[in-house]
């Protein structure tokens, strides 16, 4: 069955952990394209601020504070945004936490915690936006990440999470296409975003972390996110960074074994372990001003992915199509060589 999506401006949107980020970033940009959009996160201070901001932009803005991690609260998020616009055109769970360190180190009661929010948040939620947009369509679309496809290390939870989240994605995928629903089911794979993520993480190391480069600016997950709430998508890699990821991990898997050093170094501060308040058990203070957008603070991010441009829109498709065809065929043929 074809699935029709509407333009964004006569769209309703349901995006979790909203006030910060890729959350944050994707909220603006649809108020600001005309959508109507209901934002939910633990912080309600934030959440707030979030929907003043937009609304004296001209927007239009909902706050409901919720858990991800609880079923009902996905429910109350339903109900408020249908008893303020009478449904919901596009669902968006992004709420997610994370932990650096290695496994060994960090405790199972953490990494539980984890799966609360990062995969049980969006199975509630997908249970919950299923259920409604199968009566009148609309897109569903789940944060993924460069890692759901290859494992980091000193992330090991978090890449669980997210391979978790692409199991149950695809697999909700397929049974809404057998059952001939309306519903496009998109996941998106961010490479590593310039936002807060790893000052809200809990952290498990003597020295601060941070993301391995490249980092792109949370306006590129933005956007991304938008164009699957207005045209069917599979699933989107955010960046060439994310898209090599996968292709390695893929083809090359013992290559990718052997990047365990780089990936391990390039996670590692300069700066001495400090306190922290992090956002895994309760919920974590936004970073503030442009750090949360875009990484301003941040040296070297890229502001726009050529790749996700090509690979989401019109023509570019083909050029798109060329490149990873052309990628795969040397891929593949280096696997033939050594790297097993």
């Amino acid at each position: 069955m074809r699935v029709r999506l509407k333009k964004l401006h006569d769209q309703v949107i349901v995006i979790t952990g909203a006030s910060s980020g890729i959350g944050l970033a994707t909220a603006q940009l649809a108020a600001r394209q005309g959508a109507k959009v209901v934002l939910a996160c633990r912080n309600q201070q934030a959440l707030d601020d979030v929907v003043a901001g937009i609304r004296a932009d001209g927007g239009d803005a909902l706050a409901v504070p919720a858990d991800v991690g609880v079923a009902a609260d996905h429910d109350r998020i339903l109900g408020a945004a249908i008893e303020r616009y009478g449904r919901v055109d596009t669902w968006v769970n992004n709420a997610g936490v994370s932990i650096f360190g290695r496994l060994e180190d960090v405790p199972v009661e953490d990494q539980r915690k984890l799966f609360d929010t990062n995969y049980w948040g969006v199975v509630y939620g997908s249970t919950t936006a299923v259920a409604h947009l199968k009566k009148q369509g609309g897109a569903l679309i789940n944060m993924g990440s460069e890692v759901s496809d290859r494992a980091i290390p000193l992330q090991g939870a978090y890449s669980a999470s997210k391979h978790a989240v692409k199991g149950y994605t695809d697999a909700l995928r397929m049974e809404l296409e057998a059952d001939g629903a309306p519903v496009s089911v998109t996941l998106i794979k961010p490479a590593s975003i310039a936002t807060g993520y790893a000052e809200h993480a809990r952290n498990y190391m003597d020295v601060e972390p941070r993301l391995p480069p490249p980092l792109y600016a949370a306006d590129t997950v933005a956007q991304a996110i938008l164009y699957a709430a207005q045209h069917p998508q599979r699933d989107i890699f955010v960046g060439s960074a994310s898209k090599a990821m996968s292709s390695v991990g893929l083809r090359m898997p013992g290559l990718a074994d052997r990047m365990a050093g780089w990936l391990i170094r390039n996670q590692r501060s300069d700066a001495p372990a400090g306190e922290r308040a992090d956002a895994l058990y309760e919920a974590g203070t936004p970073a503030g001003g442009d750090t949360a957008r875009d990484g301003a603070r941040v040296p070297h991010v890229r502001k726009t992915s050529m790749y996700t441009h090509l690979s989401t829109g019109g023509r570019g498709l083909l050029w798109a199509g060329a490149t990873v065809l052309i990628c795969g065929t040397v891929l593949g043929a280096a696997r033939g060589r050594r790297w097993h």
